[in-house]
């Protein structure tokens, strides 16, 4: 489709007001470097979520992971406490795997935490039951049923516990 040569004459001449038409540009330019501006952040807070949620997609495939892990601990304790004999090469076996286990969990900032002696925190401990001790003052974990786990100082798994009442 052609174009009237009238058209282009008129757009080819100086405009009369150039004052008017340098500061409508200049607004167009300060318009336009704003709306750029704005898309940069939006761009920069959709990159800083992605990777927040990223993250925290990885740390939830960990924790399906470790969880299971220490049930195994878990067995690997309790099996140690009921052998017989200390000295048998399968039981000294088992304690080099826990040992390493242990290790393994070390190297990834997970670390159990004692809880037998100190008081209750409900934060830290699932109460399995209320006992009669001697020696414990109330509210003191007299005995643990499940060690618990910090994960880089976080609660992993809480510790189940018997508080004195």
């Amino acid at each position: 489709m052609a174009t009237p040569m009238k058209e282009l004459d008129q757009n080819l001449l100086p405009p009369a007001d150039w004052e008017g038409e340098i500061e409508r540009l200049q607004e167009d330019l300060r318009l336009e470097r704003d709306r750029t501006l704005r898309t940069l952040a939006d761009f920069k807070n959709y990159r800083r979520r992605i990777e927040h949620d990223g993250s925290k997609l990885a740390e939830e495939g960990k924790r399906a992971i470790i969880l299971p892990l220490l049930d195994i601990i878990d067995d690997l304790e309790k099996a140690m406490q009921w052998a017989s004999d200390a000295e048998q090469p399968f039981v000294k076996g088992v304690r080099i795997i826990h040992q390493k286990f242990l290790a393994l969990l070390e190297t990834h900032g997970i670390l159990p935490f004692e809880s037998v002696g100190k008081p209750f925190n409900h934060d830290l401990h699932e109460a399995v039951a209320m006992t009669k001790h001697a020696a414990g003052k109330p509210g003191t974990v007299v005995d643990e049923l499940r060690r618990g786990y910090l994960w880089n100082n976080e609660l992993l798994r809480p510790a189940q516990v018997r508080v004195a009442e």
